[in-house]
Order: C-alpha cells, then structure tokens, then sequence
C-alpha cells in the first residue's frame, strides 16, 4: 500500500509541474512539450503499479472516480453558468423589446389623442365660432358638441334620445294581480311557447314586490333565462341580457372605470341599461346571465349593500369622485341613483363550472328553482300589455293592506322557528320575517294561498340552509321535521318543504 501513495506523489508531482508549463508556456505553444511527457505518467504507472497489491489498487480506482466526478462537476457547473446566462440574455432581450413596443403604443397613443383634438376642433368649426372665438350654436348643435366633450359618451347619447320623448303610461283601470299573472303566463304559452306553472309566476310577481334581486336556479334548459326575458316582452320593455364572465372580480367588470390618460370613462352596456331606466315609467330588467360563473359577492357586493338601505334616496353608486357640467344628466356629482322601477334577475346553474352562492346573496333574494321542463297546455292568444311601475307599486301596497298575514299562521310559524333552533340550531332571522310581511300578502293577492306562501319561505330560506350541515348525522330529526311540519300545518300542506327535506334524507 506504501507503493501506492509513493506512486501517487509522484504522480502529482509530474501533473502540477507540467500544468504548471502549460499554464506559463500555453501562448507560445509549449503544449507539444506537455504533450512529449504523456509517456512519464505511463513510466511512473509500471514502475509502481507492479508492487501495489489489493489495497492499492483498490485506492488507485478510487483516485480517477474522485478525479472523474470533479471533471464532471466542473462541466455541468460551466453548463448551468451557460444555461444561466443564456437565459439572462434572452430576458434582457425581451425585456428592451416590450420597452420599445410600450414606447411605441404610447406613441401611437398620443397620435390618437391628438388626432381626436384635431377633429372635435372640426366639429367645433362646423357648429360655428364666432370671431371673439366663443361659440355660437343652436340647441341641437350645443347637444352635439356636449356629447363629444362628455366624459360618458354613451350615457350623454342616452339622454339625447330621451330629450322631449314621452314616456308616461296611463293607469290600466281594474288590474290586479291576478290578472296579470294570468296574462303573463297566458302570453308566455301562446306567443313564446314557454310554459310555466302558475304557482311559479305568483312565486315570481310576490318576489319581485319582496327583492330587487330575483335567483333563477336550476338544470340547464328548464327556462330560467326565457322567464325575465319574456317578461320584458311582455311588458313591452324588452330585457337586458348581462352575461358574467370568470373574470369578472369587482364593480368596475359592470360600470366600467374612468380613464386617468383618455380622461374618459369606459362604459359598460350594462351602465347604459342602468341609466336608461332612471328615463323610463315601466318595469326595466336586467338580467345577470349565469351570475354564478364568478363570485357574486365581488361584483355585485356594492349593490346587495345599498339596496339593503331603507331610504331609497340613499341609492347611490358613485361612479366617479369629480363632476362635470358635461356629464349626463342624471349623474349628481358622479354618482347614480338606482331607480326603484329596476329589477336584477340572476340565473344560476349548480355544477362543478360555478361557484357557490353564499347564503348573504340568497338572505338578500328571492331564488326559485327550477326542476324540470315545463307542461305545454292550450293558452289563449294573449297581447302584451304596457303598465307603469308606480301602479304595479300600488298593487303590491294594496295587497299588503288587503291581505295582512294572520296571527293564527303567524305564531305557528313561529312554532316552527323554535323547533328549527332547537333541533338544527338555524333561526330564520329578521330579514327572513320581515320579507314574510311582503311575500305573503303579495302572493295571496296572485292567487295563491297563504300556507303555499310560508311554504315557499321556509323552503327556499330556511331549508336551503341545511345544505350546510352535517346532513346524514341528522336523519332522525328531519324526520321529526316533517311530522312537525304535519303537526303544525296539515299532512297536504308545506309540500315543497316535505319534497325538499324527503330528498336530502335520501341523498344522505
């Protein structure tokens, strides 16, 4: 084994000395004489490899594995340095390239600018200037020039096509709601072949008197879209259609923002439905096409606020933080006023491309759902009808007065409530009793009856909740639900509520 390490001395001593040479000597090609001396290291190999035994041997392989590795590791440390650099260069390539085309659209961006300038200076000139430069204009030309100067172009264009137009609707003598829940769905059958069940449109007209947000649910194709969509037809005003988008993540995907640069504010066609309703008389709706794709409580969390205020002056969004004498009309100090004549529709579909709903957003609504496809039956021919807002107002007042919830119902409903608590530990809330005042009166006042009308409630607010729950841990007290729904209320009443409970004991 001394053998060996005497070897590998020498060995060293021979490699230093030439890299040494080769080192001091590589420029003036000194490597040949490096190169004469690969005999040496064969010369010192037979001179000791002959004397080193197992032990040596042993040593000698694993002296060129250590060597080898280190060759290695120096070639892939001089590969990652490469890689590395490499692609350095690349992002700094790149990033001189996005530098240049940002300058570039800037550019061009200014150009626009100043293109528009020179054009708004046209119309200007053609609308006429008088010497001392200050404008001489008509009144249709003075309205032309505030809609090019405005900064909501489209808005300003919404009250250029309202100015002097009448949009008064004269009383409809002896309308009542019945009748116009019989009409709507006599209008849906015989014009749009759409066929609803009557308890379906006195659920919607009571909900519409009860929330400005009313939730379609249900499987795709049972016509939730077709419902506000042929209401507006119906009454004359068609719908506005908003499709939701998965990006949508706050207010500005549905108002739109003001543009810092442009100084302009980019307006959504879903701003300019808002504000043409503060023109008109009738029902307006607007309809949130698959409002579950993204999160409700993002962007539409400003309006589930503010239409929880009891002062509906207080209705406000604002829009923008300053004002100008050319903004639309209807805009005070940047800010819009919700109209009560506007109703939002939501539909919604419960599958794995969704989100879901949070219970802020159903205590806010009224959701009806929607679990099959409706009957056809024979209608007849119905027209569609033009009635005012303020006197489907009225209606939904008269009914309050005239059909007030009776205390015997009252207080078994309240039975209910506290056998909710005590067995599944839900309350209805206040929210949910003070809806009740509104909802069943307006029911009853559709044709309906009072029972179906608490039915209804306690299904779709209460009940809903217990989709929350450990629902299979408590069989037994669903159960005893529905005998206490029996108990309270009669075996053939509160039949959506026994369906809907009946389904989550056997789906658990």
């Amino acid at each position: 084994m001394a053998e060996f390490f005497q070897y590998l001395a020498e060995f060293l001593k021979a490699f230093f000395i030439d890299l040494g040479d080769f080192f001091y000597d590589w420029i003036v090609f000194k490597w040949t004489k490096v190169g004469d001396n690969f005999s040496n290291y064969n010369q010192i190999f037979q001179q000791y490899s002959a004397n080193w035994g197992v032990g040596g041997w042993i040593f000698f392989v694993i002296w060129w594995i250590i060597v080898a590795g280190l060759l290695f590791g120096l070639g892939f440390l001089i590969y990652w340095l490469l890689k590395k650099y490499i692609k350095f260069y690349k992002r700094e390539i790149e990033k001189d390239k996005l530098e240049n085309e940002v300058a570039n659209l800037n550019n061009e961006l200014y150009n626009a600018v100043q293109e528009r300038d020179k054009i708004l200076n046209l119309k200007v000139g053609e609308l006429g200037v008088k010497p001392n430069g200050q404008p001489a204009l008509d009144n249709k030309s003075a309205e032309t020039l505030k809609e090019v100067q405005s900064r909501f172009p489209k808005l300003t264009y919404v009250d250029s096509q309202y100015k002097d137009k009448d949009v008064s609707i004269p009383t409809i003598e002896g309308l009542s709601l019945e009748e116009l829940c019989q009409g709507f769905r006599l209008f849906c059958a015989s014009q749009m072949h759409l066929y609803y069940k009557i308890e379906t449109i006195r659920q919607l007209f009571a909900g519409m008197a009860t929330s400005k947000l009313i939730i379609l649910e249900g499987i795709s194709g049972t016509g939730k879209t077709s419902l506000p969509y042929a209401l507006g037809k119906y009454f004359k005003n068609d719908a506005f259609i908003c499709s939701i988008q998965p990006s949508y993540k706050d207010r500005s995907e549905l108002l739109g923002y003001y543009n810092e640069f442009t100084k302009k504010f980019n307006e959504t066609e879903f701003l300019r439905a808002l504000y043409e309703t503060t023109y008109r008389k009738d029902l307006n709706i607007i309809v949130l096409d698959e409002m579950n794709l993204a999160r409700v409580e993002y962007y539409f969390a400003e309006f589930l606020s503010i239409m929880e205020m009891p002062d509906v002056k207080e209705w406000n969004v604002e829009l923008i933080n300053t004002y100008s004498d050319t903004d639309p009309k209807n805009i005070t100090k940047g800010k819009i006023l919700i109209p009560q004549n506007v109703m939002f529709f939501g539909t919604a579909n419960n599958d794995d491309s969704t989100f879901t709903i949070s219970d802020k957003v159903y205590d806010r609504a009224i959701s009806i759902f929607f679990d099959n496809k409706g009957i056809p039956f024979k209608a007849e021919y119905t027209e569609a009808r033009s009635v005012s807002y303020e006197q489907i107002e009225k209606l939904y007042q008269d009914a309050i007065l005239q059909f007030p919830i009776s205390s015997k119902v009252l207080d078994k409903f309240n039975e209910l409530d506290n056998f909710v608590i005590a067995k599944f530990r839900l309350a209805f809330g206040n929210r949910i009793l003070k809806q009740l005042n509104t909802f069943i009166p307006v029911y009853v006042a559709c044709g309906g009856t009072e029972l179906d009308g608490f039915d209804f409630i306690f299904t779709n607010k209460v009940l809903k909740k217990f989709e929350s729950l450990n629902v299979g841990f408590l069989k037994d007290e669903l159960h005893q639900l529905n005998t206490e729904l029996d108990k309270l209320f009669g075996k053939n009443n509160f039949k959506m509520a026994h369906a809907y409970i009946d389904n989550l004991i056997r789906m658990n």
